[in-house]
């Protein structure tokens, strides 16, 4: 690979998706070289350039200043064609004719309704990698229904396993606080597109990819689900202590609270050390996990006052030396004051064209030879179409212009 390539360069991706997993997926591609082009609807766009939060001041449009966009869609082009009429539906076939990755996440057979279905594409780019995204998947008795992350959450079991137990203090199901299947749908999505160009590389065939956020929450209960499904147990919540072991969970200082887990015997015995408490480790009821989870509100007796009594500062540092595992309870402004969040350079900056310098996510993967680069700001709504339509469909200033005045591109 030459010079100062990145691994995904040649490969083009055409971002049909909306919201969250599917855009996530394909802003992973393009942070590793993909070109990406989004298409979006007519005026509104993307659903959450009009969802908020949005970056205050500034003269332009509101769709043009969304965080939620911004947060999914670096590195891509926008293009606004309405898919819906049949001039639309030509264009993106032509597109897709030229693509090696199509991204969509609409309702079952509504793609096939304007001939951009799975079957249709195929048929002119048997090449062509398909990614459908779907609440419940293109197959079963769901297939139909609209999916959203905090309704997957609850039907896949996450909010019974999240949350303190009933008759606690703010006992209940909870969701988590960030859509999580939303996410993790993208990363299973660009994981599975990578290994259909590999695939398609070898066969010169593409597939299509059936990925339903349902399947992944299923898949992403892990060792809750293959105990339950050996032993018939039905896992139940514990807030924010680890069922497997103890001490664990959220525990208050004196001036704060911090989160603790000793993960094994050794390090029990360890935290039995920095907490001054020598006998604890001999103690017969602690002797092991099972038995520290069992009998933890006895732990936690002797536990939580020492624990009380000392700053977080100071049971941090005391943790850090002895080599046990712990953390302070951060906010997000914290989490970006971290010297070790700053020192792996999480925050990248883009220059928006109404707003100045605007600070984002950077991607997690550091990789030594085909680095990720950030040199395309989130778009514009519609920022690229002409310049799209012209270098990929040949299609002249008075083409484009006629469309545009039916309404067909924006």
């Amino acid at each position: 690979m030459e010079a100062g390539a990145r691994s995904l360069e040649g490969v083009r991706v055409l971002d049909l998706s909306r919201v969250l997993a599917g855009p996530s997926a394909a802003q992973t591609l393009a942070d590793l070289g993909a070109e990406v082009i989004k298409i979006e609807r007519p005026a509104a766009g993307d659903d959450t350039r009009l969802m908020g939060p949005h970056f205050p001041g500034g003269m332009c449009e509101l769709v043009d200043r969304s965080a939620y966009f911004w947060a999914a869609n670096r590195g891509k082009r926008s293009v606004v064609i309405d898919l819906a009429t049949a001039e639309g539906a030509d264009l993106v076939r032509g597109l897709a004719a030229r693509a090696d990755v199509l991204i969509e996440n609409f309702k079952v057979g509504t793609l096939d309704r304007y001939g951009l279905g799975w079957k249709d594409l195929a048929a002119i780019n048997p090449r062509l990698v398909y990614c459908s995204i779907t609440g419940f998947g293109l197959t079963g008795p769901y297939r139909g229904r609209a999916g959203y992350d905090s309704i997957i959450q609850a039907m896949g079991g996450l909010m019974s396993i999240t949350g303190e137990p009933d008759g606690q203090p703010g006992g209940g199901p909870q969701r988590a606080g960030v859509p999580m299947i939303d996410i993790l749908t993208g990363l299973y999505a660009s994981t599975a597109i990578l290994a259909a160009l590999r695939h398609r590389d070898r066969s010169g065939l593409g597939q299509q990819i059936d990925l339903s956020l349902l399947d992944v929450m299923v898949s992403s209960l892990s060792y809750f689900a293959v105990d339950h499904l050996a032993s018939g147990r039905v896992p139940q919540r514990t807030g924010s202590r680890n069922p497997v072991t103890h001490p664990s969970g959220i525990y208050a200082c004196r001036d704060g609270r911090i989160m603790i887990i000793a993960g094994n015997d050794d390090q029990f015995r360890r935290l039995c050390g920095v907490l001054d408490l020598p006998a604890l480790a001999g103690d017969a009821r602690f002797a092991s996990s099972p038995l520290r989870v069992a009998n933890r509100a006895a732990l936690d007796a002797i536990v939580e006052p020492v624990i009380a009594g000392r700053t977080v500062l100071d049971c941090l540092a005391a943790f850090e030396a002895a080599g046990l595992p712990a953390g302070p309870i951060n906010d997000v402004g914290q989490v970006f004051a971290d010297p070790q969040v700053q020192a792996r350079e999480a925050v990248v900056h883009f220059d928006h064209p109404d707003l100045g310098t605007v600070a984002c996510l950077a991607s997690p993967m550091r990789m030594s030879r085909t680095p990720v680069r950030y040199d395309r700001r989130p778009a514009q709504l519609g920022e690229h179409t002409r310049e799209t339509l012209a270098a990929l469909l040949g299609l002249d200033d008075e083409a484009i212009h006629a469309l545009q005045a039916r309404g067909v591109v924006g």
